[in-house]
This record gives structure tokens, sequence and C-alpha cells, in this order.
């Protein structure tokens, strides 16, 4: 199989259908039709099911897809690795939830500078699941999330234990029980709720934002309340319009992990950056 043909067979599955995957690649449809027809020809097996003007993984297509991201992840894992062997550290590819990009992160991709300062960083956002995902399908090489984690195809490093606290407005500190939670998939939304029910509260409304900055906005105007970790509310710019309160241990500590793919080959890179981020948070 060529590595052509596996990305244009993952940016159909992608797209949804040829027209769309013609335009991610810069080429006419007639020829990702003929990469794909090539494809299944050489599998003997229909990758796609034809419905309406679209197209539908086939069972064999669903088990090809997870063995192209994996190859296609390798083959850049071999070009980086070929390229530092030249001199150049070549692709460092980080995921991260919201707020430990907001506090924990910065200080630690500074850090990695200092060890790799030709290192190139990749950083996305998003919740705990989601990055997972991105991790086991090799679309990123490492991921700081919430755990306690557990899956036989990752490697799982403690990084650091947060304190959740409950956040409230100090100007409206009987706002409505209203909680405002990142959105499903979030570790911290998890604890929230868990927190919610044993506090003897119905779960009730919940409004969900993408943003760390959003939902502090909100809480400070009274909108609801959240749980977020003690230092980034201490540490965000709503902090002195505020209030925030302890919730019992066992609902309030949630470690923070590393997580990476075992067959990762950037073990030094994510390593340094593991130790640079214990080294600035006790810094801090």
């Amino acid at each position: 199989m060529e590595i052509l043909a596996l990305k244009t067979f993952i940016a159909v599955v992608e797209e949804g259908g040829i027209l769309s995957a013609s335009k991610k690649l810069n080429t006419v449809q007639s020829n990702v039709t003929t990469r794909i027809r090539r494809l299944e020809e050489e599998l003997s097996v229909d990758l796609f099911f034809r419905k309406g003007r679209g197209l539908e993984l086939a069972p064999a297509g669903r088990v090809l897809m997870e063995y192209a991201q994996k190859m296609l992840y390798l083959e850049k894992q071999a070009s980086n690795a070929v390229s530092q062997a030249g001199g150049n550290t070549g692709l460092l590819r980080i995921g991260s939830m919201e707020t430990f990009a907001a506090v924990r992160l910065p200080g630690a991709l500074k850090r990695l500078r200092v060890f790799h300062p030709e290192l190139d960083l990749s950083v996305e956002t998003s919740t705990t699941q989601e990055l997972l995902n991105k991790v086991l399908c090799c679309k990123l090489d490492c991921a700081f999330v919430g755990g306690p984690i557990d899956h036989s195809d990752l490697l799982v490093e403690p990084i650091l234990v947060e304190e959740l606290v409950l956040v409230r407005s100090r100007l409206h500190p009987d706002a409505s029980g209203t909680l405002i939670l990142f959105r499903e998939g979030c570790a911290y939304r998890a604890k929230a709720l868990a927190w919610k029910r044993e506090s003897g509260q119905q779960i009730g409304e919940v409004m969900e934002l993408g943003t760390l900055e959003g939902i502090l906005g909100c809480v400070t105007v009274g909108l609801g309340c959240t749980l977020m970790p003690r230092t980034v509310v201490e540490n965000s710019r709503f902090a002195d319009e505020l209030i925030i309160k302890e919730i019992p241990d066992h609902l309030s500590r949630i470690p923070t992990v590393m997580v990476s793919h075992r067959e990762s080959p950037a073990m030094l890179c994510m390593g340094t950056l593991a130790n640079a981020v214990v080294d600035s948070s006790v810094a801090a």
C-alpha cells in the first residue's frame, strides 16, 4: 500500500466524500476515485458503501482506517527521526486540557526550548476524552489530561495533583445553582456532576462553554457556579471577583498525567517536557 493512497483514503473518510477530499488534497476528483479503486483492488475488499451522494465506511474500511492512521503516524515519526539525526529535531504535537494550558504549560514549553531549541511545537486544547482519542489515533504525540488513566496502548506519566474548588461570584454569591462546565469528556465536568449529586442537589441546568475564560466570566456575573483547579482560579484575571470554597477531598483531588502512545519514538522530547512541567510547577 502506498502512503499517498492511505492519505487519500483518510481524507475521504474525514471529509465524507470524494469531492471534499479532492479539495483538501488539492487534486481532481478522478485522482481520488482512482486511488481508492486501486486500494480496494489491492486489498480485494470494498472500503465504502455508497449512500446517496455520500460514502459510508464498510467494515473493512473501519479496520483499514485504524491501521492507516498508525502507518501515517509512523511515516511522520520516521521522517522526524531522520531529521533529528541531521540536526533538526522535528515536530512535537502536544495536547492539553484548557485549564492546564492556561497555567501550567507555558512555563514548561519555555523550559523545553532550552533543551531542544530547534524543536517545532504544535499545541491544541480539548477535553480529556478527545485528547486521549487523538493520542490513540496517533494524531498527537502526547497530551496532558485528567486522570487516572489506564489503557494498554498508552504510557502514563504522573505529573501533579490539582485541587478542585467550588467557584462562585463574589458579587452574586447566592446565584442560581446552574453548573457552568466544559463539554462532555472533560474530567473536571465528571467531578462537578458527582459533587452536585453528593451534595443532595439535583443536577438541573448545565451551561456548556468551550473556554476557561468564558466559564469564569459567566461565573463572575452570577450566571452559575463551577469546579476548577484552585491554581487556575487564583491566576485568572477574574480572581478578585470570585470566591472559592473547598469540597471533600475524594472529589477535590484529581491527578494530571501525561499520556503518549507506546509506539511513539519521541520519548526523549516527551520525557524532557514532563520534567519541565514538574520543574516549572515547583518553581511557581
